[in-house]
């Protein structure tokens, strides 16, 4: 990520906070960081600010979660017990990203990982959080290797560790790698994991806020929404609202990224409401010579396709939400008119097969069935009344129907699929099996 010739860092960190900063090849050290302005936030925090001060701040910026789910931070972080008798407190950072399509928190370990620490500090401090971990995806080993040396230089600067900066106030954290299941993206997987169980979600309530890690109070935050905690605290809730664009009502800026074959497949730092159109043809550079747009993810694998007519949407939460998808990650993963949608969604289900908890029957039995009629119809294979089993499952593992969010999410490119293209589906049925013309079944398949 390279600076604007013409723009100072000091200019560039008030447009793009997140990556104004970012050196893959040679991340900032303690010194460099703290000479960019670095921990400036955290001292204010600490010196002039209550910790309801700072919660209040975030909550007025609207920095909403930027995992996938878009819960608004600050009223995460209000439901937190506060108070002298409140006692342990965790945070924790979920760097697990695994969802398919998704390489923003990536980019930001491993590119400023001071940035992380101090987005962990000052929101630990707004929680009054005794100990934070880095919950990190375990193939992720030069960003472990970055972030525990940043840790190192903070601890030893006496910015971690007991009485910070002599405020009386005590928090440390630790970067714990993960064995690599993509549940545990899932916050109360997370939390099991991080205790040494098997990594189950959770009955909720209670909620992480009130019993979380080990019985006691915990925040869960992405990387991203960590990221943006410290320019907020530092620069004001209102500067944060006016870095987006158009008539979003969603606050700061955005990663976003782009897959497939386009021109310049990577992460950008972009206003939060900028238009798919703009992030896929400018930035992204447009579809690769001989390639046309045939349908595209908004924000990773578990997410609705949208279609080339959906391109003008602004890319905010609402937005997103209103035509039929979800926002996700925000990380664009491109179709192209050469892919089959019954191999594209094949290859999709058989991830979140696989990556199935095993705990609720539906999720765990239904995501493989999923499977085999997938591959039955990519063979060509396909039986009578497959497309519609298909479409029964995509509500059987709806929401509401599981034990946590995995199988809806496996159902929305699957459920959207077979809503736009499902002609695709009809011709992986065999020619013996199809419905005769002007049956029932071929008149509801029409």
């Amino acid at each position: 990520m390279m600076r604007e010739p013409t723009m100072t860092l000091e200019q560039q960190l008030l447009v793009k906070p997140l990556t104004a900063r970012v050196n893959t090849a040679q991340p900032m050290d303690l010194a460099a960081f703290e000479a960019s302005g670095g921990y400036r936030a955290l001292r204010l925090a600490i010196k002039e600010l209550s910790p309801q001060d700072v919660q209040a701040r975030v909550k007025d910026a609207n920095l909403r979660g930027r995992g996938g789910a878009g819960f608004p931070a600050g009223v995460k972080w209000g439901l937190i017990p506060m108070g002298p008798d409140a006692g342990v407190k965790y945070l924790v950072c979920n760097a697990d990203e695994m969802e398919p399509g998704t390489f923003k928190d990536r980019l930001l370990m491993e590119g400023a990982p001071h940035q992380l620490v101090e987005g962990m500090l000052v929101a630990a401090y707004a929680t009054r959080a005794t100990t934070g971990y880095i919950f990190l995806r375990g193939e992720y080993v030069l960003a472990a290797a970055r972030l525990n040396q940043a840790l190192a230089e903070a601890r030893a600067a006496g910015l971690l560790g007991r009485n910070i900066l002599g405020s009386g106030w005590d928090f440390d954290c630790f970067v714990h790698t993960g064995a690599g299941r993509y549940i545990c993206g899932e916050e109360t997987a997370l939390i099991n994991s991080l205790e040494g169980r098997r990594a189950n979600p959770r009955a909720k309530p209670p909620f992480p806020q009130i019993a979380g890690a080990w019985g006691r109070p915990t925040v869960i935050n992405n990387v991203e929404t960590l990221n943006n905690v410290a320019p907020i605290v530092l620069n004001g809730a209102e500067w944060f609202r006016d870095l987006s664009q158009g008539k979003s009502p969603d606050g700061g800026t955005k990663l976003y990224g782009v897959s497939g074959r386009v021109k310049r497949p990577g992460v950008f730092e972009l206003p939060i409401g900028t238009t798919a159109r703009e992030i896929l043809e400018v930035h992204a550079g447009g579809m690769k010579d001989g390639y046309q747009l045939k349908c595209w993810l908004p924000g990773g694998a578990s997410t609705d396709f949208l279609l080339p007519e959906h391109l003008d949407l602004a890319m905010d939460y609402d937005t997103i939400g209103k035509a039929g998808s979800r926002m996700g990650t925000g990380l664009l993963a491109v179709v192209d008119q050469t892919h089959n949608m019954v191999s594209v969604v094949r290859n999709l289900e058989e991830f979140f097969a696989r990556e199935s908890c095993g705990w609720c029957t539906p999720c765990r039995d239904g995501l493989p069935w999923t499977v085999k009629i997938l591959r039955a119809l990519e063979a060509g294979q396909g039986k009578s009344g497959d497309i519609e089993q298909l479409v029964s499952m995509t509500k059987a593992l709806g929401p509401g129907r599981t034990f946590c969010a995995h199988a809806p999410g496996a159902m929305e490119p699957l459920q959207s699929a077979l809503k736009f293209f499902r002609a695709e589906f009809e011709a992986g049925i065999r020619a013996d099996q199809a419905p005769a013309a002007g049956s029932p079944a071929s008149s509801a398949a029409g």
